[in-house]
């Protein structure tokens, strides 16, 4: 048996409960990990509250938890690539990953970086590193795709990313400065010290300052009104390119990431050399994923959470 967070129904957090479940069984092509770490993403409390049903219907109870770290120690019939005792991590898109082990498709996971660095810390031990690569799948994904693909940042470029305090933000401000563009960001003023510190160029307080126009880029990761959403398209020059994996800007696509194990290795080759640093703001036991769900609800989370099953902690974790 293994410990889990199980989501018992659709609802308020107050449906999350931490319980013992059988441990999973790595069938054909798939591997069982010993979880590190996963993380949360604001998107599970819309998956909880059943705001998701129509595209992501759940079977109860649910072990959430879409972000993977952790060690292989199983593996299933006809995989090759992996083998028990190493270190990977993955998005795992049934969830599964907030518990003590997990099974996930063996094409799904790459190698975890074997070192990290930590925003206002040092690099972190190995076991600290693996803990931290959970906070990379989901919201590294979503930030890579939104740079690289869907709106293809340049050197030279001005890039407007609005709602850079959040996780997939620090990622696309760090990213869009690798691609040699100059970054305005947007973030509250308990995360402008931060977004600063990721390289954002200069980073404006949304709460009482006007946003510059003439961008090349506006990159929208922020829940915004319609109306907030349609003023972002009026800050792009003529020919400029916007996107959005909140609030839809009018005109302009909108997406969600797809699980793409290539670019996850990129970005897991960037956090081991220290190119792309991680804003784990939290470090929390399962026992704590509800009252993390009501702190997000109430907007007062921010950065990354990890979430660890085991009880002995993350080395080298601060608060």
């Amino acid at each position: 048996m293994m410990k889990a967070a199980l989501f018992h129904g659709y609802g308020g957090a107050e449906v999350i409960q931490v319980g013992r479940v059988p441990v999973p069984v790595a069938v054909p092509g798939e591997v069982l990990v010993q979880i590190a770490a996963t993380s949360f993403n604001p998107s599970d409390t819309a998956l909880r509250a059943g705001a998701l049903r129509e595209v992501l219907p759940l079977t109860f109870p649910y072990i959430p938890g879409w972000d993977v770290s952790g060690i292989v120690v199983a593996v299933g019939a006809g995989v090759t690539r992996w083998s028990i005792g190493d270190r990977v991590m993955g998005r795992a898109d049934s969830g599964g990953a907030a518990a003590e082990f997990a099974v996930v498709s063996a094409s799904l996971l790459v190698e975890a970086p074997a070192s990290a660095v930590r925003v206002g810390s040092g690099p972190e031990s190995a076991d600290g590193a693996l803990a931290l690569a959970a906070a990379v799948p989901v919201a590294g994904l979503t930030a890579w795709q939104t740079v690289h693909e869907h709106t293809n940042v340049r050197a030279g470029q001005r890039v407007l990313v609005n709602g850079a305090g959040g996780g997939v933000g620090g990622f696309a401000v760090q990213l869009a400065k690798l691609a040699g563009a100059t970054v305005i960001a947007t973030a509250s003023p308990r995360s402008a010290a931060t977004v600063a510190e990721l390289g954002a160029d200069e980073v404006i307080d949304y709460t009482d300052s006007p946003l510059p126009s003439g961008m090349d880029v506006v990159i929208n990761l922020a829940p915004v009104s319609r109306e907030t959403a349609a003023g972002l398209a009026t800050l792009l020059r003529p020919g400029g390119t916007a996107v959005s994996v909140a609030t839809p800007i009018p005109g302009h696509p909108s997406f969600t990431a797809r699980n793409v194990p290539a670019q996850l290795a990129e970005l897991g080759a960037l956090v081991a050399k220290g190119e792309l640093r991680l804003d784990v703001t939290e470090a929390v036991a399962l026992e704590e994923l509800a009252r993390v769900h009501r702190r997000s609800e109430a907007g007062r989370t921010r950065g990354k959470i990890i979430v660890l099953p085991a009880a002995r902690g993350w080395p080298g974790y601060g608060g």
